[in-house]
């Protein structure tokens, strides 16, 4: 099922230059980027996108969240393929860096635990956020896109499977 999802490379990774090797990580896989936009987001913003995470993790969490999505410039993308919400949430790795599997994003570009964060009272700096499920990139991508910033076009990698 070729589905859409939301990428998010975090101020972390703009901020170490790694976005690059990042995209290609994705682009490798023959995931296509159908929309990709760099801005600094608002605390309003960033509690839109993080619109639940005070219910389900508490207050400092979601603070802690919202500083750190607005202390840089973040890139956005929608990324199109086969199954790719589940694709991409096992290429990103782990949501906590220090258990993400080698090979994976946050595998190979960080290593740092919830406890590090907990005691720098900071969000776990994880480089990336990719949509949870089906329900979570169609509402994050509505909030993040407009229809016309995103693409249809093919790409080689289209042949092997459609």
């Amino acid at each position: 099922m070729i589905e859409k999802t939301l990428i998010l490379l975090k101020p972390d990774a703009v901020q170490r230059g790694l976005i690059g090797e990042i995209i290609s990580r994705f682009e490798k896989l023959g995931l296509k980027i159908v929309g990709m936009k760099m801005q600094h987001i608002d605390k309003e913003f960033a509690g839109k996108h993080y619109f639940d995470v005070e219910k389900r993790n508490g207050k400092k969490i979601f603070d802690n969240s919202l500083s750190f999505l607005t202390e840089g410039p973040v890139i956005a993308m929608c990324i199109e393929g086969v199954d790719s919400i589940e694709v991409i949430r096992k290429i990103i790795g782990s949501t906590e860096p220090k258990s993400a599997l080698p090979g994976t994003i946050r595998g190979d570009y960080s290593h740092v635990s919830y406890g590090h964060a907990d005691f720098k009272n900071s969000a776990a700096r994880n480089l990336v956020h990719a949509s949870a499920n089906k329900e979570d990139a169609e509402r994050e991508l509505k909030l993040w896109f407009d229809k016309k910033e995103l693409h249809s076009y093919k790409t080689v990698h289209e042949v092997h499977t459609l």
